[in-house]
């Protein structure tokens, strides 16, 4: 019988974007729907922002992530691996909790975007008062 090895996973969302992200045990590589990370996410501010939780807690180099990632833009993407990968780390080590905290990567950023009312331009942008 093959052994199975230690999988960590966890959700992270942003927006409307949903990131499901597994990770394993190894050398630090970062696939996100099948690309590699920069290749996926070209502008260095959103890897930055998408690894920040491993590079806070030290752990770059110990762990493989995967990550599927659906819905919003790229930036919704980014803080969705962010939350994700950060929910992982808890799920493989506990200790690194208040670290992580800290640093606010545990908290799910509920800013959505404000829908369309009628009659206004946009969500609450009114068209111009004309008085004759």
């Amino acid at each position: 019988m093959a052994t199975t090895a230690v999988v960590y996973r966890a959700t992270g969302k942003r927006k409307t974007s949903v990131a499901r992200v597994v990770m394993v045990p190894g050398s630090g590589q970062v696939v996100v729907n099948g690309k590699a990370l920069a290749e996926y996410f070209p502008r260095p501010t959103l890897q930055s922002v998408a690894m920040a939780p491993l590079r806070v807690s030290g752990t770059e180099a110990s762990f493989d992530v995967r990550a599927r990632i659906v819905g919003g833009g790229i930036a919704g993407q980014a803080g969705a691996l962010r939350h994700g990968i950060s929910r992982a780390l808890i799920e493989a080590d506990e200790a690194l909790r208040p670290e992580l905290k800290k640093s606010g990567f545990l908290t799910r950023d509920a800013r959505q975007v404000e829908r369309k009312k009628a009659g206004l331009k946009k969500a609450r942008k009114r068209p111009q008062f004309s008085k004759r």
